[in-house]
């Protein structure tokens, strides 16, 4: 059976051309917050798809009161690599030292790259991160924040692997990625391969709940607030004494919740706020019994 992409057809209420922009202007704002993975443009209708239909769903019922717009309709778009036809405009994204690109916007692309640039290169791909989404920037901030190099990093819900690359780039020992969606981990591969990461990553196919033996100096949690909020005991434990624990994906309305959550188990030590969208570091203290073996 073909897959199927979740989307929304957006169609445009007949408007002169300046109101019209200005509409367009604020979809694209109010979209940035909906989580989509890639926009059509058309002129009269956007066609925006979206990495789940519950995503799908809950935009569609968030621009039903969208003024200047015709109408939203939800729809599933077969694959005809709506992905990559898409996102081909996509440029390069810098957060400190890393730059991630797709193939085709090289380093030497805007933004330029600069003496000490690591760049990490991403091939589009629906429903998984290209570095252009608030919470992919937010971890790889707080990443380069309490720095990797020689550390093991186990990145949970790895998706397109931009994450993983970017910590094998930043000198880990070892990567684990880890995600129970195949098409996660197809992705996750064809990227590790244009960087030439396939022998400093491991790839791991599954759900993290269900994986025994992962653990890290530095675990990477990408996920959503609610999945934080119910596996805190399972991520916590994945964090080796001394290393730290970073979480995204939630919102500044699920941010007192999983904080909460986390801070029982772990030491808040770092945040990042971009839009609506929050970054979260949390640490695991060595105990005395660590510090005595030289842990």
């Amino acid at each position: 059976m073909p897959k199927h992409w979740p989307a929304i057809e957006i169609r445009f209420a007949p408007a002169d051309a300046e109101a019209s922009e200005a509409v367009r202007d604020r979809l694209a704002a109010a979209l940035d917050d909906l989580r989509p993975t890639a926009i059509e443009e058309r002129d009269a209708a956007w066609r925006v798809f979206f990495a789940s239909a519950r995503d799908r769903d809950a935009a569609a019922a968030a621009l039903a009161s969208f003024s200047g717009i015709a109408g939203a309709e939800p729809l599933d778009v077969p694959d005809e690599d709506w992905a990559r036809r898409s996102q081909e405009s996509l440029g390069a994204v810098r957060v400190g030292r890393i730059l991630v690109a797709p193939p085709w916007a090289p380093a030497t692309g805007a933004p330029a790259a600069r003496t000490g640039d690591l760049v990490v290169t991403i091939l589009p791909s629906m429903g998984f991160g290209t570095g252009h989404h608030q919470t992919t920037r937010l971890c790889l901030s707080l990443l380069q924040q309490r720095d990797p190099s020689g550390l093991r990093v186990l990145d949970v819900g790895t998706g397109s692997g931009v994450l993983a690359i970017a910590a094998w780039r930043l000198g880990a020992a070892s990567v684990v990625a880890v995600d129970d969606d195949e098409d996660a981990v197809a992705a996750a591969r064809e990227n590790l391969a244009l960087n030439g990461a396939e022998g400093g990553v491991t790839l791991r196919h599954g759900d993290f709940r269900q994986l025994a033996g992962l653990a890290g100096d530095i675990v990477l949690a990408n996920l959503t607030g609610t999945l934080l909020l119910r596996q805190a005991g399972t991520l916590a434990a994945a964090v080796a004494p001394g290393g730290s624990l970073i979480a995204s994906g939630l919102t500044l309305e699920e941010e007192e919740g999983v904080a909460s959550a986390l801070g029982r188990l772990l030491s808040p030590s770092g945040r990042a706020v971009e839009g609506e969208w929050v970054g979260l570091r949390f640490d695991r203290l060595r105990s005395a019994l660590d510090r005595g073996a030289g842990l």
